[in-house]
């Protein structure tokens, strides 16, 4: 069966990261801890872009809260690789982990808009705070479709994805803060307006995926 960029990928880092997790079993280490040290080092992240906001800081808070974010984007794969090789799998788990991941996000890019808000970049917060209506609306239309049992996993801006955007902008943009040759927002900007598209088009891709699935189910249920 061919795997697509994600699965590949998802394969090679649970190659990667399997060790760590059979060690965190023998420690008694569970999902739901994993899950609220991940969400907890967002809101780390979020209070470094609020202080750098706040102060005349330097931009190289940015770089130290997409690091932060980075990391805990790898606690958010570890949690569900930990749930099913520990065999500690649990409805509450799976639900208690998708509210924290959206926590996850509104506290991160509650964090950039402020930041740009505060330095003067109005447009770029509204773009941000576009991205995170995009972020969400991917993820709320998924659930809702499989509240209705329908498998909805199309587009590409799912959150791996935005994750990776959102904490790589900002690490760089804190990384090349001195640079001179353009604004360095523009390394945090750039990736912020593909999420703010891409995320909105996947939104409306899942809408009508389910739109298609609902239309079969009803010409079947006609027959």
């Amino acid at each position: 069966m061919n795997m697509n960029y994600r699965d590949w990928l998802q394969q090679l880092i649970y190659k990667i990261i399997n060790p760590l997790i059979r060690g965190m079993i023998k420690m008694g280490i569970t999902p739901n801890f994993i899950t609220t040290t991940g969400f907890l080092l967002n809101v780390l992240a979020a209070g470094l872009l609020v202080y750098a906001g706040l102060y005349d800081a330097d931009l190289a808070y940015l770089g130290w809260a997409g690091g932060v974010i980075l990391f805990a984007g790898l606690f958010d794969m570890m949690d569900g690789r930990l749930a099913r090789l520990g065999n500690m799998s649990s409805a509450f788990g799976a639900l208690y982990d998708s509210v924290l991941d959206r926590y996850s996000e509104l506290v991160t890019f509650f964090g950039i808009c402020y930041f740009l808000f505060m330095k003067g970049y109005l447009i770029a917060s509204v773009i941000a705070f576009v991205a995170l209506i995009g972020s969400l609306m991917v993820s709320y239309v998924r659930a809702r479709a499989e509240g209705l049992g329908i498998e909805c996993k199309v587009g590409f801006m799912q959150r791996p994805e935005r994750v990776v955007l959102t904490s790589l902008g900002t690490l760089f943009c804190g990384i090349f803060s001195h640079i001179t040759l353009f604004d360095p927002i523009w390394i945090l900007l750039l990736p912020l307006i593909m999420i703010a598209v891409l995320a909105n088009i996947t939104a409306f891709v899942r809408i009508n995926h389910c739109r298609v699935v609902m239309m079969k189910r009803e010409r079947e249920d006609a027959r």
